[in-house]
């Protein structure tokens, strides 16, 4: 399914819907984690309305590292530059603790704003920080994560920008203490709660019934992560507008690649009912704007001489 626009160059200019408006008109929102601009591709070319670009998925891809706390904020700016650019979808980007105190926030929430993310999510987590699903996790006092918030609220150019505020607390002090954390961030000015975490459908229940009303976000790590495995509607049932989904894509991914490699070691050729070819990829990239772009632009004497034209021939013998 093609679900991208014509123009697939430049969509960091493109005009997203505002966060909110998307959360209207699809419950649940169901967002994939994009680690580069390929994968937010296709997940726009899939038919999602909106995406996330997470750290856990960050780290792996840019470094092979796990979510603990290695990467720091120039380098997940520019990467989410990258794939922001090339996807027109509204966007969640992982803002992790805000890379510091208020002065970080301020500059996290401008760095995002500028470079078209619709929404971003800050975490009261205390460095070093780690994937909230890990154990061993300690949290700031709520009253530094309330500056944060506020400061963060101030620093946005535009009420669109959507601050949605993390407690990762239910894991070191309790779901009591994570559904009092919410609603004292709520009061700061966050547009929506994020309550990571919770490990039973009882416990999602009691936070989905904490916070009726409210952007709620939660995440679920296929592959290994601490809250259970729930269907989308469920999800929805028990109070929660948004899920996060860090590994789905990811661990797909790798399994995939694992599986590519054993075939070519093992000397065997591709099987084309597990892969794409070259047109379909060609499609994926862009490939036929680009030659619209040399039939259109190209002068009368480069007619013919293109490098897109060139490849083509190349390709088709």
């Amino acid at each position: 399914m093609n679900g991208g626009s014509d123009l697939m160059l430049t969509k960091g200019a493109v005009d997203r819907h505002p966060w909110k408006s998307v959360l209207e008109s699809h419950a649940p929102l169901i967002l994939p984690s994009a680690p580069d601009a390929l994968t937010a591709r296709l997940i726009e070319r899939a038919g999602f309305p909106a995406y996330q670009i997470g750290g856990f998925a960050l780290a792996a891809h840019m470094h092979a590292v796990p979510d603990i706390d290695l990467e720091q904020y120039g380098e997940n700016h520019a990467k989410a530059q990258e794939i922001i650019t090339a996807c027109g979808l509204p966007v969640l980007v992982d803002g992790d603790d805000g890379y510091g105190d208020v002065k970080n926030v301020t500059r996290t929430v401008r760095g995002y704003e500028a470079i078209g993310a619709s929404a971003l999510f800050i975490e009261d987590q205390q460095p070093p920080k780690r994937c909230g699903h890990m154990a061993g996790k300690r949290v700031i006092a709520a009253e530094a994560m309330v500056d944060k918030i506020k400061a963060g609220v101030a620093a946005r150019r535009n009420a669109d920008f959507f601050i949605l505020a993390r407690t990762d607390a239910a894991e070191p002090n309790g779901v009591d203490d994570a559904i009092e954390r919410g609603h004292r961030y709520l009061d700061a000015g966050a547009d929506g709660i994020y309550v990571e975490g919770p490990t039973s459908a009882e416990e999602l229940k009691e936070v989905g019934a904490a916070f009726k009303g409210v952007p709620l976000a939660t995440s679920i790590l296929e592959g290994g992560g601490k809250t259970p495995w729930h269907s989308p509607r469920s999800m929805h049932d028990f109070g929660f507008s948004m899920i996060l989904y860090p590994t789905s894509v990811l661990f797909r991914a790798v399994r995939a690649i694992q599986e590519a490699l054993e075939d070519l070691r093992e000397g065997h050729a591709m099987d084309l009912s597990r892969s794409v070819d070259m047109e379909n990829f060609e499609d994926v990239v862009g490939m036929p704007e680009w030659a619209g772009i040399e039939d259109r632009f190209m002068g009368q004497s480069e007619q013919g001489r293109g490098l897109v034209t060139k490849i083509k021939q190349k390709l088709t013998g």
